[in-house]
């Protein structure tokens, strides 16, 4: 039986947005949405009849987190382990199996053959304008977005040979994300510093002092792609004004997963801001920006005593917290996702207006695909059981465990459950 426990660990690390802080998924897409739509209008001139309406029911039960782009192609994908094409849709409407094997001969692409390949070369890569995962919530609603704008090109100019619209995409999530619109009252940033109870939750005072304990016992770390100014605030709202002290080090602006990944250099923040600090140079406490695994390990290295300590991360983006981290640094995770919470419920139990949303009936389970012969996995729950040591839907679950219990994980090169904790979804037949 092969188990972990906690206590084994040196030092044990957090990822901040949708892992410790949590936020109305609900909301949070609306907004998303909202500021996208109005920037691709008003700055580029797509149709306002198919982009700006109310969000529905069944504009939410199209988006799911892993969704993959052909963004050529104008199509939205969905994979299995192997990375077979297993369902897709042309901008709104979902592909026959016909005219899927049409397009994509047995099922397969040589772009997602690529993909899941290699992930990490293909996501800062020159197929990174070709083809795209949308793995978290700040970038579900772009599968809808991307399916509009697909459904109205169609409508005026007939079904196109090639899409050229994902550079206006990401000019959009340029916008309604650069950390500079916090500071200038614009942006997705801004409307959560305006209404933060609106978008974020405050962290359990359990979980806090869990940490907090924690802390005497492990090196903590806390490392997140947001900017300083932006955690500051958010990890001051969910986790308490003194949220730093829960933490040995900070790492933000991490610019993950390259920062698992790369040897990019540490700067510092505050009165030595863009400028190089040299790991040595690091203090138990402090905040730095951008750097690299490599170089914090040194750290790590430093202030346990111990040459290899052994590092455990919790986080729930599949690529950026889970796959290179493991694949490139290997650093063991525990991955954070709520899916596994929503689908042990029944479909009627909640429905898409709810604060979080449930599994998809248009693309289906996000763990597990059915098939006449029985289920397989998706490529992303592929991921999780190869590179991740538990599953768990939230971090307060992981806080009731004592330190020293041993929780059953899962095993690389086995199809088993044993990782999903504290039971797997009910969607999953293993």
């Amino acid at each position: 039986m092969h188990s972990i426990r906690l206590c084994d660990y040196d030092c044990i690390g957090f990822d901040l947005d949708n892992t410790l802080l949590r936020y109305n998924i609900t909301n949070l897409i609306k907004l998303e949405y909202g500021l996208m739509v109005d920037f691709l209008v008003e700055n580029k001139q797509y149709s306002a009849k198919y982009l700006k309406s109310t969000l529905t029911d069944g504009d939410f039960d199209f988006m799911q987190k892993g969704l993959v782009l052909d963004i050529q192609r104008g199509n939205i994908l969905k994979l299995d382990a192997s990375g077979l094409i297993w369902r897709a849709a042309h901008g709104t409407r979902l592909l026959t199996i016909e005219e899927l094997q049409s397009i994509y001969p047995n099922q397969r692409s040589e772009l997602s053959d690529k993909f899941v390949q290699n992930m990490f070369s293909v996501w800062n890569g020159d197929l990174s304008v070709q083809i795209r995962a949308l793995l978290d919530y700040f970038d579900i609603s772009v599968s809808l977005i991307f399916a509009k704008m697909v459904d109205a090109i169609d409508e005026k100019n007939g079904k196109q040979n090639g899409y050229t619209i994902w550079p206006d995409i990401l000019d959009a999530l340029s916008y309604i994300f650069s950390k500079e619109k916090f500071q200038s009252n614009e942006g997705v940033f801004f409307y959560i510093k305006l209404h933060p109870e609106k978008y974020l939750h405050k962290c359990s005072s359990e979980t806090i002092s869990w940490i907090r304990e924690l802390k005497k016992k492990k090196k903590t770390f806390l490392i997140t792609g947001s900017d300083k100014d932006f955690i500051d605030f958010t990890a001051s709202y969910a986790l308490g004004k003194d949220w730093r002290s829960l933490f040995d080090i900070v790492i933000c602006y991490a610019k993950k997963p390259g920062f698992f990944a790369l040897e990019r250099p540490f700067l510092g923040v505050e009165d030595k801001a863009l400028e190089i600090v040299n790991v040595k140079e690091f203090v138990e406490g402090g905040i730095y920006s951008q750097g690299n695994w490599k170089e914090l390990l040194k750290f790590f290295t430093r202030i346990t005593g111990k040459n290899e300590p052994l590092c455990l991360y919790l986080g729930d983006n599949i690529v950026q917290d889970v796959y290179v981290p493991n694949a490139n640094a290997n650093c063991d995770i525990m991955v954070v996702v709520d899916e596994q919470l929503a689908e042990k419920m029944l479909h009627h139990e909640l429905s898409h207006t709810d604060e979080n949303i449930i599994n998809s009936k248009f693309w289906g389970s996000y763990f597990s695909l059915q098939e006449s012969d029985g289920f397989k996995d998706t490529f992303w729950n592929h991921i999780i059981r190869t590179h991740s040591k538990l599953c768990i839907p939230k971090v307060d679950i992981i806080t009731t465990i004592p330190l020293d219990q041993s929780i059953e994980c899962f095993v690389k090169d086995d199809n088993n459950s044993s990782g999903y904790y504290p039971a797997k979804p009910l969607s999953l037949h293993v």
